[in-house]
């Protein structure tokens, strides 16, 4: 015979789970329907992202320099995650990770020197 108590905090785990999510997804619907929220009018159904209304259409294709910048900012936000674990335990890991790193620093370095050569981080 199975002994299904020891399933029972997974049961009360997932219960809770269950119920909280069902709370944060039901309970503001009720509160927008008891405050009046959930009646569309002009104010509510216009811009608010930049304060004005769109001048084109939000379809239209980007400058090619948004997706630069973006990878770019990729590139060095990866950079950033590799180099804080590396420092807090680059004494117990020897010259050799060290001398990694280094690498791994002049790469991003040339890297960057070649995409500032190249005009990538011009912005007109």
């Amino acid at each position: 015979m199975v002994d299904l108590s020891q399933y029972l905090p997974i049961l009360l785990f997932l219960g809770v789970a269950l119920a909280l999510s069902s709370a944060f997804v039901f309970l503001p619907m009720i509160a927008a329907r008891f405050t009046g929220a959930h009646k569309p009018n002009p104010e509510k159904l216009s811009e608010y992202e930049c304060g004005f209304p769109a001048f084109e259409d939000p379809r239209s294709q980007f400058d090619v320099r948004f997706y630069l910048i973006a990878i770019l900012f990729i590139v060095f936000d990866l950079e950033a995650a590799f180099i804080y674990p590396w420092a807090v335990s680059v004494f117990s890991l020897g010259w050799v990770a060290w001398i990694s790193m280094m690498v791994f620093i002049a790469e991003l370095a040339l890297g960057l020197v070649y995409a500032w050569k190249k005009g990538a981080l011009d912005w007109e």
